[in-house]
């Protein structure tokens, strides 16, 4: 594909674009054109801004969001309430629910939800930390705010089974304000944090 432009240079700055999600090369040669026509300064921020992102985010060794220290701020809080927890699939998900303001409790960041399909199984999640968690004690809530679709329902009723050897933890799940089909980063605000204060008990839900 090299013969394509008359640069190598572009070449290998659309090839690596491209690679992003949802980007494809046309998309691709229009950002590396438009960053030719800025100021080399801005190209080198630009730059440098996503190797220190890289270099420098890690992962939080609780609840695996995102965090430039071995805890995440949340986790490190003390004043958000460690009894609750918050289990989510992916890091935009917690971005979604601190943007409602209606949660002041902990997060678990799973990694994904199971999908055999796509070759996702609960080993492929972070399911065993959060069981790690609720040993430890001092968790008395668990709420599972996975998308409503049938891969976040699957993976719902798969943590309810391991959770239920815990009868002191109360695992509930938000109500079915977010529709049916929808992912918790692609919900409205004002929805979210409805479905997160009216949460049920995820048997009463699960029964019906």
């Amino acid at each position: 594909m090299t013969d394509e432009f008359s640069s190598t240079l572009l070449e290998g700055a659309v090839r690596e674009l491209s690679r992003l999600p949802g980007v494809g090369r046309k998309t691709a040669l229009r950002l590396a054109l438009h960053l030719l026509r800025r100021d080399e300064a801005d190209a080198v921020a630009l730059g440098e801004a996503i190797i220190e992102m890289r270099r420098g985010i890690t992962y939080c060794s609780v609840c695996h969001n995102i965090s430039e220290t071995e805890l995440c701020p949340i986790c490190a809080s003390p004043a958000r309430d460690s009894s609750t927890v918050c289990v989510v699939e992916n890091v935009r998900d917690v971005m979604s629910f601190e943007n409602t303001g209606q949660f002041t409790g902990l997060y678990h960041v799973l990694g994904g939800v199971i999908s055999p399909m796509d070759g996702v199984g609960p080993d492929s999640l972070e399911i065993d930390s959060l069981v790690a968690r609720v040993v430890e004690g001092g968790i008395r809530e668990v709420i599972l705010a996975l998308g409503a679709t049938m891969e976040g329902d699957t993976t719902n009723f798969y943590i309810f089974r391991k959770l239920a050897q815990f009868p002191d933890v109360k695992v509930t799940q938000l109500a079915r304000g977010v529709a049916v089909g929808n992912e918790i980063e692609y919900t409205d605000e004002l929805t979210l944090g409805r479905s997160l204060l009216q949460r049920t008990p995820f048997t009463d839900s699960f029964s019906r």
